[in-house]
């Protein structure tokens, strides 16, 4: 049995974290925003998620680090076509010394609709042995307090149960 699925007001609760018109170069056989594509627009949104809490490029280069997705579970809750508006909201679950369990919300603006869910187990790593490591204190720190944040919103997250902290 599926979670119950937020409302749209309580998903807008949360910070925007990307926002993106669909291309035409996502359009599949039924004219709609192929499965794949899905993937990639919550990849970019990662991306800016994680530079939020400071996990940039730079800082990335410059402590020889990085991250690894270890897990994704993809919800496709109502159809995106080309041209429509989307926008990602971001909220963390929880986390452990290596691991980060968040979800993504794709909400549709141009159709006032969620269409898609994302839940990700991540984990930072050691780029110079290529394994997991220990979030650094700074980054633990601010992924603390924004945890602590989500779990007052008043909401349970939808989450599948079938992801590893």
């Amino acid at each position: 049995m599926r979670p119950t699925l937020p409302s749209l007001e309580q998903i807008q609760q949360l910070s925007p974290v990307y926002r993106v018109t669909i291309p035409d170069r996502y359009r599949d056989k039924m004219g709609h925003m192929n499965m794949r594509y899905y993937l990639e627009v919550y990849d970019d949104a990662g991306d800016a998620l994680f530079e939020s809490f400071g996990l940039t490029p730079a800082f990335y280069k410059e402590h020889g680090s990085g991250g690894f997705d270890l897990e994704h579970h993809i919800h496709y809750v109502n159809e995106v076509h080309i041209g429509d508006e989307v926008t990602i909201y971001a909220r963390l679950l929880d986390r452990s010394a290596k691991r980060l369990h968040y979800m993504l919300f794709m909400v549709n603006e141009s159709r006032n609709l969620l269409s898609s869910t994302f839940e990700c187990v991540n984990s930072y790593a050691d780029l110079t042995v290529r394994k997991t490591a220990p979030y650094p204190e700074a980054i633990a720190s601010t992924l603390d307090g924004i945890i602590g944040a989500h779990q007052q919103l008043g909401w349970d997250a939808p989450v599948s149960g079938i992801m590893c902290s």
